[in-house]
């Protein structure tokens, strides 16, 4: 019989392992295996700055799901939304490796930025579950964008970032795909363009910190 505390903690549980466990990936890392990486140093910098923004989204992705997941009253729409959130653990675990091979570290500041992404995605669900789908549509059309300015930044060697990136580009459309399927509303131009400020700020500043 479940308890009416079960979804806050396993909320929390998701926090923590987003933040201070090593996520595992259900799915190998994407590879060119016949085209080996070979960076000079100011080459490796730029890709860690990059693949350490990625991972900032991946981080807030935990969040915006578990939150969207913990709002709902819809077990279909809650499924759907845990079984996404598993698929960008894929994504947040292949970052956090690449990150790892560049010799570069996650960001300082994923505690607020989780906290912050959390917050939004709480408040996307309670505004009802189309809002909530058409948060999840806009997100991930703005993170798809995203990384096809990556795919164009990252150094042209860097194929084992370049492999990671687009197969996360294809997973985003696919989640947008989706809730545009389960009835996501569209949302107002204010509310994109307040989302692509805020996505901004988070970016730039996940690029150096």
């Amino acid at each position: 019989m479940s308890h009416p505390l079960d979804p806050l903690l396993t909320a929390a549980d998701a926090a923590l392992r987003t933040l201070f466990a090593t996520p595992k990936a259900s799915q190998p890392c994407p590879t060119l295996p016949a085209e080996p990486s070979s960076l000079e140093a100011r080459e490796k910098r730029e890709a860690g700055a990059l693949m350490r923004v990625n991972h900032v989204g991946e981080v807030c992705a935990q969040a915006l799901y578990t939150a969207q997941a913990l709002a709902t009253r819809d077990p279909a729409l809650r499924t759907q939304m845990e079984q996404a959130a598993r698929e960008e653990t894929d994504h947040l675990a292949w970052t956090q490796t690449r990150l790892e091979e560049l010799g570069d570290r996650p960001s300082l500041l994923n505690p607020l930025w989780y906290a912050g992404a959390f917050g939004l995605g709480l408040l996307a669900g309670r505004l009802g579950d189309r809002v909530s789908l058409g948060f999840v549509v806009e997100t991930e059309k703005q993170v798809e964008a995203h990384l096809q300015s990556h795919l164009e930044r990252l150094p042209a060697a860097d194929h084992a970032s370049r492999a990671i990136v687009a197969q996360m580009k294809d997973d985003e459309a696919r989640h947008a795909a989706q809730a545009l399927d389960a009835g996501a509303l569209e949302l107002p131009p204010p509310a994109k363009a307040l989302m692509r400020a805020a996505a901004k700020v988070m970016t730039t500043t996940a690029h150096y910190i």
